[in-house]
């Protein structure tokens, strides 16, 4: 499940950086790695995901109106 980037001969160093941080986004190993780093209290998890919950409720509330 590793992320491969393939730097060509004469490729620019920053191209391929931004092409490696452009993939991790995608993937969301950037956002696992910075939950990781610290520990989280089960009680400030489930506290989070209920306010995860809520905003993605609100977005689809708020796109569904705009459909309309």
């Amino acid at each position: 499940m590793g992320l491969k980037i393939v730097v060509n001969k004469g490729m620019a160093l920053e191209k391929a950086l931004k092409q490696l941080k452009r993939k991790m986004a995608t993937e969301g190993i950037s956002k696992e790695i910075k939950k990781h780093s610290y520990f989280e209290k089960p009680s400030d998890r489930r506290r989070r995901k209920q306010k995860e919950r809520l905003r993605a409720i609100r977005k689809a509330m708020k796109e569904k109106q705009m459909n309309m």
